[in-house]
């Protein structure tokens, strides 16, 4: 006699694939202007060792983020936003302890921490659901702490009324549009292949913050020249080496691959 047998459905461990995902981010090289095992690129505050320092600080608040979404899964998305700062905030003290008051992974820290959150909401999730949950806990995001103030006191206020550009705050009140639309046609095999689409499309701001919209421009169009005419390492290498001589680090796209290690680890809708 045949017949299928009834499986439970696959629950995937957020926590551990954000975690996985600063270790894969920081072991990818070359890494063009960015940290890897070859050099610092473009910081002078920042090295392996230090960025080895800071996952190991950050990595066990993943499970807590998870744990704090299950625990107020009974209220509205809306209302999340201002649960999940203190521990975000908490987390980024372990962050600045560790690394002796450097920002290694701030903008991990927020994106990842918000995909692990949602995940403790949802329980059973998909790549769908955990973007749709991270929209919906960051609606008005942007306009809240981007567009309210008439003179603009940080960055990311400037550049938002300079140039338009919404940053982290835009990406996940996007759902991650930038990382979704780079995953889509990656085909896994090579890390750096979805760091270099980051790379060609994202309105990254640490690009801007360290060389204007013109570094943001040199960048996207060297990433997207080498995905249309073919890399490999050495080419990188060479990427690593022109980034360094300008003093531009894409932070931005590095947080987002290490967001879309985590989106490409659940299956991207519900089988159900």
């Amino acid at each position: 006699m045949t017949g299928s047998i009834a499986t439970k459905p696959r629950v995937v461990d957020v926590p551990f694939l954000a975690e996985e995902a600063l270790w894969q981010e920081l072991a990818l090289t070359p890494k063009p202007g960015l940290v890897d095992r070859r050099n610092s690129g473009a910081h002078r505050d920042m090295d392996h060792a230090l960025f080895v320092r800071s996952i190991t600080a950050i990595a066990p608040w993943f499970s807590r983020f998870a744990e704090l979404g299950d625990s107020w899964s009974h209220l509205p998305a809306r209302e999340q936003l201002r649960l999940i700062r203190p521990m975000g905030i908490a987390c980024e003290q372990a962050m600045y302890a560790a690394t002796g008051g450097v920002n290694t992974h701030k903008g991990g820290i927020f994106s990842l921490g918000l995909l692990c959150f949602a995940a403790g909401r949802l329980g059973e999730v998909s790549r769908a659901s955990l973007c749709r949950e991270v929209s919906a806990i960051c609606q008005g995001l942007v306009a809240r702490e981007l567009g309210g103030r008439t003179t603009p006191a940080t960055a990311g206020e400037r550049q938002f009324h300079q140039f338009g550009l919404t940053g982290a705050r835009g990406e996940v009140e996007s759902g991650f549009a930038t990382v979704r639309r780079a995953l889509d046609g990656w085909d896994g095999a090579h890390l750096a292949a979805l760091l270099l689409r980051l790379m060609a499309t994202n309105q990254d701001s640490n690009l801007v913050s360290r060389g204007g919209m013109s570094g943001l421009r040199y960048v996207q169009e060297y990433a997207q020249r080498l995905l249309d005419e073919g890399w490999d390492a050495q080419a990188l290498a060479a990427m690593d080496e022109a980034l360094i001589a300008r003093n531009l680090s894409p932070g931005g796209s590095a947080d987002l691959l290490s967001v879309g290690w985590v989106l490409s680890g659940v299956t991207p809708s519900h089988q159900r």
